[in-house]
């Protein structure tokens, strides 16, 4: 396995607001290659120079990072100039999937369903925001994941804090429609839409400590949908990663409607690989164990 693949760098850490995040993903996936036989070291690049890799002979680079500068087509494009193939989704596919802004405007242009938006400035009416939006409704900077700096909002009064706290981690920042009912999370792999992960969290807020730290959120794999329900959201899924060019592997977030209407809320290029991670969870459903699920997203590495 290891001649296969070559020397593979683990990329982890990084310098985003993710870094603790991407520290526990990259070390599960090293502990994983290494126990199946690949010869994979951890590269961490706010420690180390990107041109390092080809300098100590990396022929594959498997890409943990989350956020900027590891998932917004940054690194990708510095591994397509050193020559050295990366898993996941190529330069546009990764720039585009992490600006939700840019990722809702190709969506709605092709008619898939994704909630309404503002985008937010400091000089906002506030009012004419949740007059068009309705509340609550969630706000957010548009290029940062797990839900780093989001808040939910329920008052119009409360929408200049949400943005100030926002605006702090990207000068992009969105007002999106509230979807009330379940919320979903839909992989893939290669071509291979996995099974949808239900998810309920406590008091339905499913923001940093729920994701990653919580036992008390709940995850249901099978979803409990209706098979011709769950099919239909997998297509979905994957007519919305053909439309951003996304590749190898990936993870979309979506809510489902009272009326059972799925809306696509994100896409995400680099999803999470801990103990909490919901791409392996859905990989366990059909069978993919951890070890197996890492050596077929490093299968996919390639460039351009």
């Amino acid at each position: 396995m290891s001649r296969e693949f070559g020397k593979v760098a683990v990329l982890l850490g990084g310098s985003s607001a993710e870094r603790e995040i991407s520290l526990m993903s990259g070390n599960a996936v090293l502990a994983a290659l290494k126990k199946g036989g690949v010869d994979a070291h951890a590269f961490d690049p706010a420690e180390r120079p990107l041109w390092a890799l080809k300098e100590e002979g990396f022929a594959r680079a498997f890409i943990a990072l989350h956020g900027r500068g590891g998932e917004d087509g940054t690194l990708q494009g510095a591994l397509e100039v050193l020559g050295i193939p990366y898993t996941g989704s190529g330069v546009m596919a990764s720039a585009l999937s992490m600006d939700k802004w840019r990722t809702k405007m190709v969506w709605h242009a092709n008619q898939l369903p994704t909630p309404a938006w503002h985008i937010l400035r400091a000089d906002s009416d506030w009012n004419a925001v949740a007059d068009e939006l309705g509340l609550p409704v969630f706000v957010k900077p548009a290029r940062e994941g797990s839900s780093v700096g989001a808040a939910k909002v329920t008052r119009a009064a409360d929408l200049r804090a949400a943005y100030e706290a926002a605006v702090k981690h990207d000068p992009l920042v969105i007002a999106e429609q509230f979807i009330a009912g379940e919320e979903l999370t839909a992989a893939f792999l290669g071509e291979q839409a996995l099974p949808l992960v239900r998810i309920v969290a406590p008091g339905g807020n499913y923001d940093w400590q729920n994701k990653y730290f919580s036992d008390e959120t709940q995850y249901f794999c099978p979803s409990g949908l209706p098979e011709t329900a769950e099919e239909t959201i997998q297509d979905l899924v994957m007519e919305a990663a053909r439309l951003l060019d996304c590749r190898g592997w990936g993870r979309a977030d979506l809510m489902l409607d009272a009326a059972g209407k799925p809306w696509l809320l994100e896409m995400n290029t680099s999803p999470g690989m801990t103990g909490h991670s919901l791409v392996p969870m859905a990989a366990r459903a059909v069978g993919i164990d951890f070890g197996e699920l890492c050596l077929g997203i490093l299968e996919r590495a390639t460039l351009g």
